[in-house]
């Protein structure tokens, strides 16, 4: 009878160690998944900004990691340079503004394709003969692969004169590394190796 007692009280005591761990199982997993609540929800209330609009009320904005916007940001910056670089006005002053813009923009390469221009006439018959120019971007290719990063823009340029309007087909290669944001380059970047691939008429329209 005694030892048919102490088998009970044993097999208590074994039930009882058995609840504890259980108890103290649970009590580690709430724990843990209290706690990783808590970074998770941190994390997110780090992600966002209060912005206070001109010292009257908070608006929200939302932070983000600033290299997912890079291949869009490349993409503009290369764009910008086009624009300005392959925009011309028959007035020497307009010409010379937009060059400077666009020197901000790249390096030593894209100043020695206007030195070449100029030196061969290019923007003197553009003032002498009234001609307008301008660019339209098709689609600008980047490579994010390797660094520094490679680019080719396919764009039409329109020539337009008194008599004509001709259309071109331009393709440009150049390599973008990171520079540092300013006023006057918003995007951080800075083209390296410009070189034009093809320039070639497609179309040339009577007016």
């Amino acid at each position: 009878m005694e030892f048919k007692t102490l088998r009970n009280i044993e097999n208590s005591f074994k039930q009882i160690r058995l609840y504890a761990i259980i108890f103290a199982a649970l009590c580690f997993t709430v724990v843990a998944i209290s706690i990783w609540k808590a970074y998770s929800f941190a994390d997110k209330q780090r992600e966002k900004i209060y912005v206070l609009d001109n010292g009257k009320s908070l608006m929200l904005a939302l932070s983000q990691d600033a290299s997912i916007n890079r291949p869009v940001e490349a993409r503009e910056h290369v764009r910008r340079f086009h624009e300005l670089f392959f925009t011309l006005a028959p007035d020497k002053n307009a010409i010379e503004s937009n060059m400077k813009r666009a020197f901000n923009l790249a390096d030593k390469s894209a100043f020695d394709y206007y030195k070449d221009l100029s030196e061969k006439g290019y923007f003197n018959r553009v003032i002498s003969g009234n001609v307008q120019q301008r660019i339209e971007i098709d689609s600008v290719v980047c490579n994010f692969d390797s660094y520094p990063y490679s680019a080719i823009t396919y764009a039409t340029q329109f020539i337009i004169r008194s008599s004509n309007l001709t259309k071109r087909n331009l393709v440009t290669s150049c390599f973008l590394v990171n520079s540092v944001r300013s006023d006057t380059n918003p995007q951080g970047f800075n083209i390296e190796k410009f070189s034009v691939v093809e320039n070639r008429d497609l179309e040339i329209v009577e007016r």
